[in-house]
Protein backbone atom coordinates (compact mmCIF):
# COMPACT_ATOMS: atom_id res chain seq x y z
CA UNK A 1 0.00 0.00 0.00
CA UNK A 2 0.99 3.34 -0.86
CA UNK A 3 1.61 4.95 2.85
CA UNK A 4 4.15 1.01 4.09
CA UNK A 5 7.46 3.00 2.56
CA UNK A 6 6.66 5.25 4.88
CA UNK A 7 5.79 3.29 7.77
CA UNK A 8 8.84 1.32 7.54
CA UNK A 9 11.36 4.30 7.54
CA UNK A 10 9.28 5.30 10.63
CA UNK A 11 10.23 1.26 12.11
CA UNK A 12 13.52 1.49 11.09
CA UNK A 13 14.08 5.16 13.18
CA UNK A 14 12.30 3.95 16.29
CA UNK A 15 14.58 0.57 15.75
CA UNK A 16 17.85 2.91 15.58
CA UNK A 17 16.91 4.76 18.20
CA UNK A 18 16.38 1.34 20.78
CA UNK A 19 19.95 -0.76 19.39
CA UNK A 20 22.47 2.16 18.64
CA UNK A 21 24.23 4.83 20.63
CA UNK A 22 22.64 8.20 20.32
CA UNK A 23 25.99 9.85 18.83
CA UNK A 24 25.63 7.45 16.04
CA UNK A 25 22.38 8.00 15.13
CA UNK A 26 23.00 10.93 12.93
CA UNK A 27 23.38 9.30 9.67
CA UNK A 28 25.26 12.40 8.31
CA UNK A 29 28.24 11.58 10.59
CA UNK A 30 28.81 8.29 10.09
CA UNK A 31 31.27 6.78 7.29
CA UNK A 32 30.12 3.93 4.89
CA UNK A 33 30.96 0.93 6.72
CA UNK A 34 28.41 2.32 9.68
CA UNK A 35 26.03 3.36 7.77
CA UNK A 36 25.96 -0.40 6.57
CA UNK A 37 26.56 -1.74 9.71
CA UNK A 38 23.41 0.15 10.47
CA UNK A 39 20.97 -0.93 8.08
CA UNK A 40 22.33 -4.92 8.26
CA UNK A 41 21.11 -4.35 12.25
CA UNK A 42 17.73 -2.71 11.35
CA UNK A 43 17.48 -5.53 8.63
CA UNK A 44 18.44 -8.16 10.57
CA UNK A 45 15.84 -6.92 13.11
CA UNK A 46 12.61 -6.84 10.87
CA UNK A 47 13.48 -10.24 9.22
CA UNK A 48 13.54 -11.71 13.23
CA UNK A 49 10.51 -9.37 14.07
CA UNK A 50 8.24 -8.96 10.81
CA UNK A 51 5.14 -8.49 13.12
CA UNK A 52 6.50 -4.88 14.11
CA UNK A 53 5.93 -3.56 10.47
CA UNK A 54 2.54 -4.80 10.64
CA UNK A 55 2.42 -3.18 14.33
CA UNK A 56 3.59 0.61 12.86
CA UNK A 57 1.48 -0.31 10.26
CA UNK A 58 -1.82 -0.23 11.70
CA UNK A 59 -0.43 2.52 14.23
CA UNK A 60 0.17 4.94 11.32
CA UNK A 61 -3.08 4.17 9.75
CA UNK A 62 -4.72 4.92 13.17
CA UNK A 63 -3.53 7.97 13.50
CA UNK A 64 -4.46 8.93 9.95
CA UNK A 65 -7.95 7.82 11.13
CA UNK A 66 -8.13 9.50 13.98
CA UNK A 67 -6.85 12.65 12.53
CA UNK A 68 -9.47 12.34 9.52
CA UNK A 69 -12.17 12.05 12.11
CA UNK A 70 -11.14 15.47 13.59
CA UNK A 71 -11.08 16.71 10.45
CA UNK A 72 -14.08 15.63 9.64
CA UNK A 73 -15.49 17.00 13.10
CA UNK A 74 -14.51 20.86 12.37
CA UNK A 75 -15.50 20.76 9.23
CA UNK A 76 -19.25 19.41 10.20
CA UNK A 77 -19.11 22.25 12.99
CA UNK A 78 -18.04 25.20 10.36
CA UNK A 79 -21.13 23.71 8.40
CA UNK A 80 -23.66 22.75 10.98
CA UNK A 81 -26.77 25.12 10.13
CA UNK A 82 -26.57 24.38 6.47
CA UNK A 83 -26.91 20.95 7.16
CA UNK A 84 -29.81 21.07 9.68
CA UNK A 85 -31.38 23.98 9.18
CA UNK A 86 -31.05 24.97 5.78
CA UNK A 87 -34.72 26.42 4.97
CA UNK A 88 -35.51 23.74 1.97
CA UNK A 89 -34.50 20.39 2.67
CA UNK A 90 -37.04 17.73 3.48
CA UNK A 91 -36.96 16.67 6.97
CA UNK A 92 -38.64 13.68 8.71
CA UNK A 93 -39.36 11.59 11.71
CA UNK A 94 -39.60 13.70 14.60
CA UNK A 95 -38.95 17.00 13.89
CA UNK A 96 -38.19 18.19 17.82
CA UNK A 97 -36.02 14.53 17.89
CA UNK A 98 -32.59 15.41 20.06
CA UNK A 99 -30.64 13.49 17.28
CA UNK A 100 -30.23 15.08 13.74
CA UNK A 101 -29.40 12.47 11.36
CA UNK A 102 -28.58 14.17 7.65
CA UNK A 103 -27.99 11.41 4.51
CA UNK A 104 -26.96 12.96 1.33
CA UNK A 105 -28.10 10.15 -0.95
CA UNK A 106 -29.00 9.78 -5.08
CA UNK A 107 -31.73 8.17 -6.34
CA UNK A 108 -29.87 6.00 -8.64
CA UNK A 109 -27.31 4.58 -5.66
CA UNK A 110 -27.65 0.74 -5.25
CA UNK A 111 -26.01 1.76 -1.45
CA UNK A 112 -28.73 4.45 -1.15
CA UNK A 113 -31.35 1.89 -1.77
CA UNK A 114 -29.79 -0.34 0.74
CA UNK A 115 -29.97 2.41 3.06
CA UNK A 116 -33.14 3.21 3.03
CA UNK A 117 -34.91 0.55 4.79
CA UNK A 118 -32.25 0.78 7.41
CA UNK A 119 -33.02 4.24 8.01
CA UNK A 120 -37.05 3.88 7.84
CA UNK A 121 -36.16 0.85 10.70
CA UNK A 122 -33.89 3.27 12.91
CA UNK A 123 -36.38 6.28 12.97
CA UNK A 124 -39.48 3.65 13.46
CA UNK A 125 -37.19 2.02 16.55
CA UNK A 126 -36.15 5.70 17.73
CA UNK A 127 -39.07 8.48 18.03
CA UNK A 128 -36.61 10.96 18.65
CA UNK A 129 -34.58 11.12 15.36
CA UNK A 130 -34.66 14.08 13.07
CA UNK A 131 -34.04 13.07 9.50
CA UNK A 132 -32.84 15.49 7.07
CA UNK A 133 -32.59 14.91 3.18
CA UNK A 134 -29.96 16.50 0.96
CA UNK A 135 -30.70 15.93 -2.58
CA UNK A 136 -27.50 14.90 -4.22
CA UNK A 137 -27.54 13.41 -7.46
CA UNK A 138 -24.10 12.61 -8.88
CA UNK A 139 -24.53 9.34 -11.02
CA UNK A 140 -25.50 11.41 -14.25
CA UNK A 141 -28.29 13.20 -15.95
CA UNK A 142 -30.94 10.36 -14.85
CA UNK A 143 -30.22 10.93 -11.04
CA UNK A 144 -30.39 14.80 -11.82
CA UNK A 145 -33.77 14.41 -13.59
CA UNK A 146 -35.13 12.33 -10.74
CA UNK A 147 -34.55 14.88 -7.41
CA UNK A 148 -35.80 17.76 -9.84
CA UNK A 149 -38.89 15.93 -9.94
CA UNK A 150 -38.56 15.01 -6.05
CA UNK A 151 -37.87 18.68 -5.22
CA UNK A 152 -40.56 19.91 -7.60
CA UNK A 153 -43.23 17.78 -6.24
CA UNK A 154 -42.11 19.09 -2.28
CA UNK A 155 -42.73 23.01 -3.82
CA UNK A 156 -46.01 21.94 -5.58
CA UNK A 157 -47.49 19.90 -3.69
CA UNK A 158 -45.77 19.98 -0.11
CA UNK A 159 -43.66 17.47 2.18
CA UNK A 160 -45.84 14.00 2.56
CA UNK A 161 -45.90 14.14 -1.55
CA UNK A 162 -42.50 14.77 -1.05
CA UNK A 163 -41.96 11.83 1.11
CA UNK A 164 -44.45 9.78 -1.31
CA UNK A 165 -42.01 10.41 -4.56
CA UNK A 166 -39.33 9.85 -2.43
CA UNK A 167 -39.73 6.73 -1.66
CA UNK A 168 -41.33 5.18 -5.00
CA UNK A 169 -38.11 6.94 -6.88
CA UNK A 170 -35.62 4.72 -4.38
CA UNK A 171 -37.66 1.59 -5.31
CA UNK A 172 -37.88 2.26 -8.74
CA UNK A 173 -35.50 0.36 -11.16
CA UNK A 174 -36.30 1.22 -14.20
CA UNK A 175 -34.72 4.41 -16.15
CA UNK A 176 -36.18 7.49 -15.13
CA UNK A 177 -37.79 9.66 -17.65
CA UNK A 178 -40.13 12.25 -18.39
CA UNK A 179 -42.64 9.68 -19.60
CA UNK A 180 -41.76 7.27 -16.50
CA UNK A 181 -42.26 10.65 -14.06
CA UNK A 182 -44.83 11.34 -14.90
CA UNK A 183 -46.82 7.83 -14.63
CA UNK A 184 -45.45 7.53 -11.11
CA UNK A 185 -46.80 11.07 -10.56
CA UNK A 186 -50.22 9.97 -12.17
CA UNK A 187 -50.40 7.24 -9.60
CA UNK A 188 -49.66 9.08 -6.79
CA UNK A 189 -52.87 11.17 -7.57
CA UNK A 190 -50.59 14.26 -7.53
CA UNK A 191 -50.96 17.20 -10.13
CA UNK A 192 -48.78 16.20 -12.92
CA UNK A 193 -48.70 18.48 -14.95
CA UNK A 194 -48.42 21.41 -12.53
CA UNK A 195 -45.13 19.38 -10.99
CA UNK A 196 -43.60 18.28 -14.52
CA UNK A 197 -43.52 22.25 -15.56
CA UNK A 198 -42.08 23.07 -12.24
CA UNK A 199 -38.73 20.96 -12.58
CA UNK A 200 -36.79 23.61 -13.90
CA UNK A 201 -37.22 26.03 -12.06
CA UNK A 202 -34.45 28.49 -10.88
CA UNK A 203 -35.13 27.50 -6.55
CA UNK A 204 -34.41 23.89 -8.14
CA UNK A 205 -31.08 24.97 -9.77
CA UNK A 206 -30.49 26.88 -6.65
CA UNK A 207 -31.46 23.90 -3.87
CA UNK A 208 -28.95 21.15 -6.14
CA UNK A 209 -25.94 24.09 -6.09
CA UNK A 210 -26.41 24.44 -2.63
CA UNK A 211 -26.13 20.84 -1.78
CA UNK A 212 -23.26 20.35 -3.83
CA UNK A 213 -21.01 23.08 -2.79
CA UNK A 214 -22.09 21.74 1.09
CA UNK A 215 -20.80 18.26 0.18
CA UNK A 216 -17.64 20.00 -1.60
CA UNK A 217 -16.44 21.88 1.27
CA UNK A 218 -17.44 18.56 3.69
CA UNK A 219 -15.17 16.97 1.51
CA UNK A 220 -18.31 14.31 0.19
CA UNK A 221 -17.80 12.26 -2.82
CA UNK A 222 -20.07 9.46 -2.76
CA UNK A 223 -23.69 8.50 -1.38
CA UNK A 224 -24.68 7.61 0.76
CA UNK A 225 -23.24 9.96 3.48
CA UNK A 226 -24.71 10.21 6.20
CA UNK A 227 -23.88 13.25 9.01
CA UNK A 228 -25.02 12.02 12.69
CA UNK A 229 -24.84 15.33 14.79
CA UNK A 230 -21.07 16.25 14.77
CA UNK A 231 -19.86 13.01 12.98
CA UNK A 232 -19.30 12.29 8.98
CA UNK A 233 -20.22 8.57 8.42
CA UNK A 234 -19.19 7.75 4.58
CA UNK A 235 -21.29 5.04 3.07
CA UNK A 236 -23.97 2.33 3.75
CA UNK A 237 -24.51 2.03 7.37
CA UNK A 238 -27.18 -0.85 8.78
CA UNK A 239 -29.98 0.39 11.64
CA UNK A 240 -27.86 -1.42 14.55
CA UNK A 241 -24.39 0.31 13.64
CA UNK A 242 -26.11 3.84 13.77
CA UNK A 243 -27.58 3.10 16.48
CA UNK A 244 -24.87 2.34 18.29
CA UNK A 245 -23.77 5.51 17.52
CA UNK A 246 -26.86 7.61 18.66
CA UNK A 247 -26.52 5.98 21.91
CA UNK A 248 -22.98 7.34 22.06
CA UNK A 249 -23.75 10.65 21.69
CA UNK A 250 -26.41 10.34 23.86
CA UNK A 251 -24.19 9.55 26.71
CA UNK A 252 -21.73 12.16 25.64
CA UNK A 253 -24.62 14.40 26.84
CA UNK A 254 -25.01 12.85 29.90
Amino acid sequence: MIRFPRAFAGVATALALLTAPVQALDLTTMNAAERAAFGAEVRAYLLENPEVIIEAVNLLEQRQADSEAAQDVALVANNMDELQNDGYSWVGGNPDGDITLVEFMDYRCGYCRRAAPEVAQLLTEDGNIRLVIKEFPILGEASVLSSRFAIATRLVAGADAYKQVHDALIEFGGEPSDVSLRRLSEGLGLDTDAIMAKMDAPEIDHELSQNRALAQRLKISGTPTFVLEDELLRGYLPADQMSVIIADKRDQRG
